[in-house]
């Protein structure tokens, strides 16, 4: 865990309030010292007494309130990171033309860190000219504006406007913490296609060959990708993660289908990242009825390759696409984990790859990640444990640099 670190949780005054009392707890449990500074709107949504038992800091609304600490300066000076969620319409604007004309906006004046904002608000708003002039002009200015989600909200509507996920928002909070210059926007008109999650291959109508990937790599590619302004394409084979804000997201289950999808859909790309973790293998036969317990041995199942996604990705790129593989190996008779990355990247032909260690309470179905991002001009990325946003903020360095280097 990052040393513990001084976060102003600015809340914005909509319904959307309510779900920040998540992103708190999510704040406060990684081990960080969070003040929450609402606007007065905020707290007709959710009270001072709630902001104030979940941070365990006073809250005020107002400059005037211990005037001596003088706390529109103290609090943008001594903040690692500012976070508004939800940022709303009316708070974007203010940040934008430089009002201050309460404690939270008048922080954001004096802040020299990190500045995410998470937006929720109607779609027209979201929509109209003027918001989207007012999120051009923070995102000149160095601050990191999510794109909403699409979904639910307020009464029956629905639509882009609905507040990203509080894990999300905290994801990328925490990457800002532990790497400030993590989320340039580096990656404006770049348009990305990634893998992500297992595949699965059904034996029967219940029972199914997978593996462990839980597909939280892929979605961190994802929102950092998003965050640095690319448009981002996801085909997702198995994952129970809620959609990343700002991205299309494709469902899948078997390794066919993520074949079909990706081919499908790599000829528009001008980056494809193959983060799944993909079936070798599949039954030849998948049963129609769930196969019995009836005290016979079971008959052997039988296997089939499935086809090399990767490697027909690399056979029909088109020119100047970048294409990233991963590869989660362990260590054997035959060589050590580098070893086995090393062949894969020569024998793929990707441009990129991510070679990561797994086993043990590494890599899959946790938070955090570690690797050796390998290139194929022999150039070699140490990317040291951390979160699994860090790793994906690594891999983006490297593609953008490639992508910024003068076509051949």
């Amino acid at each position: 865990m990052t040393e513990p670190r001084r976060v102003v949780l600015g809340v914005g005054g909509g319904i959307a309030a309510y779900k920040v009392c998540e992103l708190l707890r999510l704040l406060t449990e990684s081990g960080h010292d969070v003040q929450p500074v609402p606007t007065s709107s905020a707290l007709h949504f959710v009270g001072t007494a709630t902001w104030e038992a979940l941070s365990g800091h006073s809250v005020a609304t107002d400059v005037w309130t211990d005037v001596p600490d003088v706390p529109h300066v103290a609090l943008g000076r001594t903040a690692d990171l500012i976070a508004v969620a939800p940022a709303t319409a009316d708070l974007l604007a203010k940040a934008a033309q430089g009002r201050a004309d309460d404690l939270l906006t008048a922080t954001l004046l004096t802040a020299r860190c990190p500045v995410l904002y998470a937006p929720a608000m109607h779609t027209e708003m979201w929509e109209h000219p003027a918001t989207r002039d007012n999120v051009g002009t923070l995102r000149r200015r160095g601050g990191i504006v999510m794109d909403p989600a699409v979904g639910r909200l307020t009464g029956t509507d629905s639509g882009p406007g609905r507040m990203p996920d509080p894990s999300q928002i905290a994801d990328l909070a925490l990457l800002l913490l532990a790497r400030p210059d993590a989320l340039p926007r580096d990656m404006s008109g770049v348009r990305v296609l990634i893998s992500a999650g297992g595949t699965r291959e059904p034996l029967d109508p219940v029972r199914f060959l997978g593996n462990r990937s839980s597909g939280r790599q892929g979605w961190a590619l994802a929102q950092v990708a998003a965050a640095r302004g690319a448009t981002v394409a996801v085909v997702a084979a198995s994952v129970e993660l809620p959609d990343p804000s700002g991205v299309q997201v494709t469902r899948v289950g078997t390794a066919a289908q993520l074949h079909e999808a990706m081919l499908a859909a790599a000829s528009d790309a001008d980056v494809v990242v193959m983060a799944a973790a993909v079936a070798d293998f599949r039954p030849r036969d998948t049963q129609q009825h769930k196969i019995k317990k009836d005290g016979r041995e079971p008959n052997p199942v039988v296997l089939v390759r499935n086809p090399d996604i990767l490697t027909e990705l690399v056979r029909d790129r088109r020119t100047g696409q970048v294409i990233v593989g991963f590869a989660a190996e362990t260590g054997d008779a035959d060589g050590d984990v580098m070893t086995h990355g090393r062949d894969k990247l020569a024998r793929k032909g990707a441009d990129l790859l991510v070679v990561n260690a797994v086993g043990a309470g590494k890599a899959f179905e946790v938070g955090t990640n570690e690797a050796v991002i390998l290139s194929a001009d022999g150039t070699e990325v140490d990317v040291a444990h951390g979160l699994k946003t860090q790793l994906a903020a690594a891999v983006w360095d490297v593609v953008s640099a490639r992508l910024a280097q003068p076509a051949r």
